[in-house]
């Protein structure tokens, strides 16, 4: 029996990203979400693709898209509300699971939680493998592998240029310019979503050799590209999770989105002043409510000729104890979205073809190792800068 493909949210923004992206690559995914007449028509347009009605609302619909060795890619958000049922009915069935989120909580929980379930299950899941967070830990891993094999002359210090720190930079690059922020034409309905879904919510850090819990934007950072110093504000990304199992001298790991460029110090304020107001009882609640009704999901993105103006700048650099860099690494290429299903799509390829660390949670340099993760980020369109 052979190895199927499944995208779930298949009719959404992402997933017909996903799913195109994986017919140019000679596949023939199932097609799965919840309205028919669209599956149906995408199907035909993409060469006569099977398709299969499930809803997230609905999980054993789910959970009866895979069977054992299949390779499920969800794309279906927000991940804290609709992700669940897909990654358990991938760990049930022993299927391989990669997803789309950018959403540190449900990341955090499909580490912690689902991580061991699926080990005893011998199928191997991989979340937030797009442009959140694929580059960064392709980025860092580089980064650090380049300063355990070239360090620096650290004579004053008396130190062998090991890293101990690793700080992580995403940026759009707008008409080519750098860290320039790219507006919010540039977003898709579901990326607000998620957005707003995350607010307010408790993230985390790797923060002294130890994941603590952090606000969103809780510091601010600059990173020189170029000759100019792009400011970004910190963010819980997969990479807490997984560079410090990697490299285990890292005590100190951080991950900045640079979208809000010089709103960012205003960001951090903002954030401050929210968890003070989340801490008030009742505006929790209330919050995600109002959240709910303005940010409902997928409701289209950015087109080609939008896509095609809008860039990925991610840059990674290591530190020694005295703060000193001592190992560097920059991506760049193509627009997030046009990363994210390529990325998908050339992963789910690995995985179906048995190309993978097989059981539990992994990143992409732990499940593929970082030379084919490197390769699978060239491929996706994002090549190493300098």
């Amino acid at each position: 029996m052979s190895v199927r493909i499944v995208v779930f949210g298949a009719t959404g923004y992402t997933g017909e990203l996903t799913a195109r992206a994986l017919v140019a690559a000679g596949a023939a995914p199932v097609l799965a979400g919840r309205n028919v007449a669209r599956l149906a028509d995408l199907g035909r347009e993409l060469g006569g693709l099977e398709y299969v009605v499930a809803d997230a609302g609905r999980p054993a619909t789910v959970a009866a898209l895979v069977r054992p060795g299949d390779v499920l890619i969800s794309t279906v958000g927000p991940f804290l509300r609709w992700g669940e049922p897909a990654v358990a009915a991938a760990v049930g069935a022993g299927a391989h699971y990669l997803d789309s989120t950018g959403e540190p909580g449900f990341i955090r929980d499909v580490f912690e939680r689902w991580g061991p379930r699926a080990a005893d299950a011998g199928c191997t899941i991989m979340t937030a493998m797009g442009y959140d967070y694929v580059p960064g830990n392709v980025a860092a891993a580089l980064a650090l592998t380049d300063a355990a094999s070239s360090p620096l002359d650290l004579r004053n210090a008396g130190l062998k240029g090991t890293a101990v720190g690793v700080d992580v930079g995403y940026f759009t690059t707008a008409d080519g310019d750098p860290g320039r922020s790219a507006g919010r034409s540039s977003v898709s309905g579901g990326t607000r979503a998620s957005m707003f879904g995350v607010l307010g919510e408790p993230l985390f850090a790797w923060r002294g050799g130890r994941l603590v819990s952090e606000r969103g934007a809780a510091s601010m950072r600059g990173f020189d590209v170029d000759g100019r110093t792009l400011r970004a504000v910190s963010v819980g990304g997969s990479e807490h999770l997984i560079l410090p199992a990697a490299f285990p001298q890292v005590r100190d790991v951080g991950v900045y989105l640079g979208w809000f460029g010089s709103a960012s110090p205003a960001v951090v304020a903002a954030s401050g002043l929210g968890e003070l107001l989340m801490a008030i009882p009742g505006i929790r609640p209330a919050t995600r409510g109002l959240m709910g009704r303005f940010a409902r999901g997928s409701t289209g993105g950015p087109d080609a000729e939008a896509r095609a103006r809008v860039g990925s700048l991610v840059v990674a650099e290591a530190r020694d104890a005295a703060g000193r860099v001592v190992g560097r690494a920059r991506l760049e290429g193509v627009n997030p979205y046009d990363f994210t299903a390529a990325m998908l799509a050339w992963s789910a390829l690995q995985a179906a073809a048995g190309r993978l660390a097989v059981g539990g949670a992994h990143g992409p340099v732990s499940a593929f190792g970082l030379a084919a993760a490197m390769q699978g980020v060239e491929a996706a369109g994002l090549g190493r800068v300098g």
